[in-house]
């Protein structure tokens, strides 16, 4: 049985990413915002999370690392993650006839020792540009 260095790396994450991502529910909920979808997909693309705030729209990419090897959290969320997140979006705008203003957030999760180190919560984090539509 072969497994490829991406796949074993991608499975040790998931527990990582899962924790993330309801310690960013838990977070913006705290804040006021309305969680109305998580890990929602089309195709290849994933929305981390779907919230809306102040008749906004928010998509929210989740990055939770354990450890500072590999830069910070937020650094992960590279101009192709952020078309492939734009093109997730579009499709979720188009599935469910959205018509309110839309932003990207991240938010950004520092584990230690299985604990929450930090929570960075950027808002309005980047604009798809280009062909991301």
């Amino acid at each position: 049985m072969t497994f490829s260095v991406y796949s074993v790396v991608k499975q040790n994450n998931i527990p990582t990413g899962n924790q993330g991502e309801q310690l960013a529910t838990e977070y913006l909920q705290a804040k006021g915002y309305e969680v109305v979808a998580r890990n929602w997909r089309f195709n290849k693309a994933e929305l981390d999370i779907v919230c809306y705030k102040d008749g906004s729209t928010i998509f929210v990419e989740v990055k939770t690392r354990r450890g500072s090897n590999f830069g910070r959290p937020e650094e992960g969320v590279t101009i192709a993650k952020q078309k492939h997140l734009a093109r997730g979006a579009n499709a979720y705008i188009m599935q469910f006839d959205i018509h309110t203003d839309v932003r990207f957030d991240i938010v950004s999760i520092m584990l230690a020792k299985g604990k929450v180190a930090e929570i960075l919560h950027i808002e309005d984090a980047f604009f798809p540009m280009g062909d991301a539509y």
